[in-house]
């Protein structure tokens, strides 16, 4: 069994006195992981960086087997990333959102996605916009997504301002005004209206930050990511 692709850098572990297991995201064959020999020498410290992009080839017997991977460096990150704390713990954060997904299962769509959103700028108000809609494709692609698209109650389009956190659905102002001490506040660039705001971003993350709880984190029982909380603390 072969094959190569483009990969994110996700992580690693050790692995014996030289080897490494590299997790990697890659377009066509999802999250997976693989054996790199020799990964922890001072030729692979530098490429196999959470963030950087690599070329890969998995080779293994069975498709069953950890396989292990050949790496060549295709675009460095990692040290920028580190010059500025919010693109650093950006990329922390995306990395520990694709672990979410099931090994081997292809996500080509939110692929693309992280990649664009580690290219984000340092600029506040854009990666915080950006990280909320990216949590939204997340939550969609693990089988919970939110309806934005229309008023859970009446059926309307318009004037939608509200989130149901039973059902995730959309809920205007009229049909949500007796509720809206119990209900989430969906901000407008969420749905293609407007642009996001820092007030507007502290929403969104709040929306999607208690979808991930609610159906991902608590489920699996594992600790919402603390970079999250540090990311939001130094966007906002």
């Amino acid at each position: 069994m072969q094959w190569s692709a483009e990969a994110l850098v996700i992580g690693t572990r050790k692995h014996g006195e030289t080897s490494v297991i590299l997790e990697a995201m890659t377009e066509g064959h999802g999250r997976h992981l693989g054996l790199v020999r020799g990964g922890r020498s001072r030729r692979f410290r530098a490429v196999l960086q959470p963030g950087n992009s690599v070329l890969v080839t998995w080779r293994a017997r069975l498709d069953d087997h950890l396989g292990t991977f050949t790496v060549e460096p295709l675009v460095a990150r990692a040290a920028a990333l580190m010059d500025s704390r919010r693109r650093l713990y950006l990329s922390q954060l995306v990395c520990e959102h694709l672990r979410l997904l099931p090994e081997r299962d292809p996500h080509a769509a939110l692929y693309e996605a992280a990649l664009a959103l580690i290219e984000t700028g340092d600029e506040a108000v854009a990666i915080g916009g950006s990280l909320a809609r990216f949590e939204l494709r997340l939550l969609e692609e693990l089988g919970f997504g939110l309806d934005l698209s229309q008023c859970a109650a009446t059926g309307v389009t318009d004037d939608l301002v509200y989130v149901s956190p039973k059902s995730g659905r959309a809920v205007s102002a009229g049909a949500g005004e007796a509720h809206k001490a119990r209900l989430l506040a969906l901000p407008p660039f969420l749905i293609g209206t407007g642009e996001p705001d820092p007030g507007s971003v502290a929403e969104a993350l709040t929306l999607t930050g208690y979808f991930l709880a609610a159906h991902v984190w608590t489920p699996r029982s594992i600790a919402p990511p603390t970079v999250r909380d540090r990311l939001i603390a130094a966007l906002l």
